[in-house]
């Protein structure tokens, strides 16, 4: 599939994640760092599902590790350069997006779930959904990134 505007979008917010500067979230929101890091394992899963995908099956996609809070300040203490950790993380999910075909119909079963409302839980086209986190779930993250700044 073509990866050039999930490509871009990780660009922005890497670009945006390296400036830094970030100051401290309003009560109940998450910190930069732990937005970087729901991102990266995130990418994780998403890599996950996408060799599934290629290798012919399509098994169940969950976002549940990836929003789980504790979880992630476990991940930050181990992966303090959580910059770093989403550029790898991006860059392997793209590029076994790559290897998808543009008009691959493999339904993955997708659950997302933000906070405490399930916003997908349904099979959808796998292409799609990393569309979705080209063109909806990363500006959104990049946003929340740069009022942090502000």
């Amino acid at each position: 599939m073509d990866t050039t505007t999930l490509r871009a979008a990780y660009a922005e917010l890497i670009s945006q994640a390296r400036q830094g500067g970030f100051g401290k979230p309003p009560q109940g929101e998450w910190s930069a760092d732990q937005i970087i890091a729901h991102v990266a394992v995130n990418d994780e899963l998403l890599a996950k599902a996408t060799r599934q995908v290629l290798d012919g099956q399509g098994q169940p996609y969950y976002n549940h590790d990836a929003i789980d809070t504790e979880r992630l300040d476990v991940l930050i203490a181990a992966n303090p350069d959580v910059v770093r950790w989403l550029e790898q993380t991006s860059r392997e999910l793209c590029d076994l997006a790559d290897r998808l075909a543009e008009d691959d119909t493999t339904r993955v079963h997708t659950n997302i779930v933000d906070g405490v409302i399930t916003r997908i839980d349904r099979p959808l086209p796998w292409p799609a959904v990393l569309r979705t986190q080209a063109e909806m779930h990363l500006p959104r993250h990049l946003a929340q990134l740069r009022s942090l700044r502000a």
